[in-house]
């Protein structure tokens, strides 16, 4: 396929690109399939679960359980956007993805990981709510507003990495198409380009500053006003229950933070590739199969919930 770079020069358009992934021997690459097969499993199961037992036990039917909810939701697609085609790179010689099935997945990884992000502040402000308004709670937290909340997590996802992933679309790719990562990450990517990119890494540099700043502060402001109000409390069981409601978010959001801020708020030459794709795995792979086992772990009331259901099955603990 043939086009025109800015010179107007003709230059042969890339098509399809290489994802070199982890570059280990045969028998480590097998290893490690199990293995991301063996938690991509996991992961859609546990989440699957937080999911049927929200929507199936009215005694879940709140706030804080819709979001959770939502959440499961995010973690099921965010690992499928990455871990199926990893697994088949993994077993095949041919790493090979065509250049709409490789924006397609950068788009779809930034979208979902976008809308985690602004459902994490959510989820913080939503437990603010909770432990220092909790007479105003059920008022504030209704049906109508939580569901707003969601749309706008879904939507604000959307609006904010659309603009930057049109523009790929606008892009000459051309010379070489080798991916250093197992996925099509937005930054290897479009540095292949023989396109002026400046433009278009400025302004996805500015809009993930803006959502993961912006999202982190909601958060951040939440929790110091939250632990302001446990340490005001008289009662010793007042304050292990509101730490006990916020321990698991706080778990969930320090992991998914902190890897979103070593990953890009470093420099290229202040990390190696290697450390990236294993920070990268830590977000795309590990932090969704955390979730569920963190939450449910965690949470007296799914565990008695869960223990019930076996009993009622005959399934022996």
């Amino acid at each position: 396929m043939r086009s025109r770079n800015h010179n107007g020069t003709d230059i042969e358009q890339v098509t399809e690109f290489i994802l070199i992934g982890f570059q280990l021997s045969r028998s480590l690459e097998i290893f490690v399939f199990a293995l991301l097969l063996v938690v991509f499993l996991l992961t859609l199961a546990g989440n699957f679960t937080i999911i049927l037992l929200v929507g199936f036990n009215k005694c879940f039917h709140t706030p804080m359980y819709f979001f959770l909810c939502n959440l499961s939701l995010l973690e099921i697609l965010f690992i499928s956007s990455i871990t199926p085609k990893m697994l088949m790179n993994l077993m095949s010689r041919n790493k090979a993805i065509s250049f709409l099935a490789c924006a397609a997945q950068c788009y779809f990884y930034f979208f979902l990981g976008t809308t985690e992000f602004i459902l994490i502040a959510v989820m913080s402000f939503d437990r603010y709510v909770a432990i220092c308004h909790p007479l105003r709670y059920a008022t504030i937290m209704n049906g109508c507003f939580c569901t707003c909340l969601v749309l706008f997590c879904w939507i604000g996802g959307f609006l904010s990495t659309i603009v930057s992933f049109c523009l790929i679309f606008r892009l000459s790719f051309c010379d070489s198409n080798i991916i250093d990562h197992f996925f099509c990450d937005y930054g290897p990517m479009i540095t292949l380009s023989c396109s002026d990119v400046h433009v278009l890494l400025s302004l996805a540099s500015i809009l993930s500053s803006v959502v993961l700043l912006s999202s982190l502060s909601i958060t951040a402001i939440s929790y110091l006003y939250i632990i302001v109000t446990i340490f005001r409390m008289k009662a010793t069981k007042g304050q292990q229950k509101a730490y006990s409601t916020c321990a698991s978010h706080i778990m969930v959001a320090s992991i998914f933070y902190g890897s979103a801020i070593f990953m890009y708020s470093l420099s290229n030459k202040e990390r190696s590739q290697d450390i990236q794709k294993a920070v990268a795995v830590l977000t795309a792979v590990v932090t969704p199969l955390l979730n569920p086992f963190i939450y449910t772990l965690r949470n007296e009331k799914v565990k008695e919930t869960v223990k019930d259901f076996l009993k009622r099955k005959k399934i022996p603990l």
